[in-house]
């Protein structure tokens, strides 16, 4: 018997890194796969799929990848079913990868997530333009976190060797 299944398309998220009480790694992530054929409307869809991965693999790609990253994942579906906090019997289908190859280099993704920031930014320059229109003074009180574009929320900034200039 063959359980096979090979996939590429963009993580939903930042894989999610933990350990087992053995000290073991394990990453679980979901991986957005386009379809190759479009709904009725002619729209795109797009089926997205839970991972898990192991060990080195799992630091790797935890490491490496993140939120939109292009990846290729080779693994088995595994099913699996528990007791839900309702009492209703929960069942579970996921992708145990024996590979998660990273399919775009680092400048490419951080360019693209640039990007991304950017458009963010823009989006609530906007909406604070908006918000001083309407001369609510409590709005100015809480828009000023939005004016500086390195406070997403999301601890230090980092950055790769491929965005410095030297």
């Amino acid at each position: 018997m063959i359980n096979r299944v090979v996939l590429v398309g963009r993580l939903t998220k930042d894989p999610d890194l933990r350990y087992t009480p053995q000290g073991t790694a394990v990453a679980r992530f979901t991986l957005a796969v386009n379809r190759t054929f479009s709904n009725s409307n002619g729209e795109k869809e797009a089926d997205f799929i839970n991972c898990t991965v192991w060990r080195k693999q799992a630091e790797n790609t935890a490491n490496f990848l993140k939120k939109g990253s292009l990846a290729g994942v080779e693994g088995r579906i595994q099913t699996g079913s528990y007791e839900g906090q309702d009492g209703k019997r929960v069942y579970t289908t996921e992708v145990v990868a024996d590979s998660v190859q990273f399919l775009e280099p680092r400048s490419q993704s951080s360019q693209r997530e640039n990007n991304q920031n950017q458009n963010q930014n823009q989006n609530q320059n906007q909406n604070n333009g908006q918000r001083q229109q309407g001369n609510n003074h409590e709005d100015y009180a809480h828009a000023g976190n939005n004016y500086d574009s390195f406070n997403n929320g999301n601890g230090p900034i980092e950055v790769s060797d491929d965005d410095l200039p030297f």
